[in-house]
């Protein structure tokens, strides 16, 4: 099998917490990530980053195709949002569902993204039904592994199923690295702290979380357990975040998807002194893809702002970018 090849791109996401500062404006987030040389492309969200979206308007797409010229970085993805229950009676059903997905992929087609980013929150139904309405648009829709959604979850084995059958070049996946750590980020056992859990709580959570269980069971072991130690709900719901969050799928089961992944989303929490991320073992997920043929980009995209706001966005991107070119040297030689 011919090798791959990775790009690096950034998501405008990992500046959730300085983009809702009201300090930047979108050629403010833009610019800045130029330059730093953040990569060659760029991942725009849509409901973060662009008002009355999915019904943009002409001035807005005039905008944000002369800022990504302007600042020379490839249209790469739009992310969408698949909010199945906006309604608190019911959650939406499939046609809605398709109907709700439909002017998300005209606002990418209109923006110039060649994909668009969506999320396992549809069913393989949705998508199918989809399928003639992204072909016409060009625009290929992108389904997000996001944890707990690794490659062999019951959802995504029925997604996987209706892309063997549909075979269309407009179904892909996007593997979310969130879903293969092999530890729980600092920044997240320091929120923990913070928020009143004691050390013997986040070590019976770490206990649990190493466990190969679905999930759901590890909420409903983790709950009594620390209950009896005096955790409050809300710090329960806190600990749950390690679980939701942080998925335990081996690296090496990416390969599984390999041929239908158009996209990549680098998630990362923080770095030690040396520079790497010591949850994630970027190396060997660098290596995995491009054994595997994957020839896109990988977008950058910092979580760590969900739960502290002692480091700067951009400097923590910058960070992972210096060892994503180290990693990229050291496997081309």
């Amino acid at each position: 099998m011919k090798k791959g090849n990775i790009k690096l791109a950034t998501s405008l996401f990992s500046y959730a917490y300085e983009w809702n500062s009201g300090e930047y404006t979108l050629e403010d987030l833009i610019r800045k990530t130029r330059e730093l040389n953040l990569g060659t492309g760029l991942e725009i969200i849509g409901f973060q980053s662009l008002r009355n979206f999915p019904y943009i308007s002409d001035e807005q797409v005039r905008e944000v195709k002369g800022l990504l010229d302007k600042y020379e970085f490839e249209f790469v993805a739009l992310d969408a949002n698949i909010d199945v229950g906006l309604q608190r009676n019911k959650p939406m059903d499939i046609d809605q569902t398709v109907e709700y997905i439909k002017p998300q992929i005209t606002a990418a087609q209109k923006l110039g993204f060649p994909i668009l980013r969506c999320q396992t929150t549809a069913p393989a139904e949705v998508y199918k039904k989809l399928v003639p309405f992204a072909e016409k648009a060009n625009v290929v829709m992108g389904i997000e592994l996001h944890t707990p959604y690794s490659v062999d979850h019951p959802s995504v084995i029925k997604m996987r199923e209706m892309f063997e059958e549909v075979d269309s070049q407009y179904l892909g996946f996007v593997p979310d690295m969130g879903t293969c750590m092999h530890a729980i980020p600092d920044a997240l056992l320091t929120s923990f702290k913070e928020a009143g859990v004691t050390d013997e709580m986040i070590d019976v959570t770490k206990e649990i979380w190493l466990k190969d269980i679905p999930t759901p069971q590890k909420f409903q072991e983790l709950g009594p357990k620390v209950a009896s130690m005096g955790a409050t709900p809300p710090q329960i719901g806190r600990l749950n975040m390690a679980f939701s969050m942080n998925g335990r799928q081996p690296v090496e089961k990416w390969a599984e998807i390999i041929p239908w992944t158009v996209h990549l989303h680098g998630k990362f929490y923080g770095f030690d002194e040396k520079g790497d991320e010591k949850s994630i073992d970027y190396e060997k997920i660098f290596k995995t893809f491009i054994d595997g043929g994957y020839n896109g980009y990988i977008a950058s995209e910092y979580e760590g702002s969900a739960f502290t706001d002692e480091f700067s966005a951009f400097d923590q991107v910058e960070k992972q970018h210096k060892l994503f070119h180290k990693i990229l040297k050291k496997i081309n030689g």
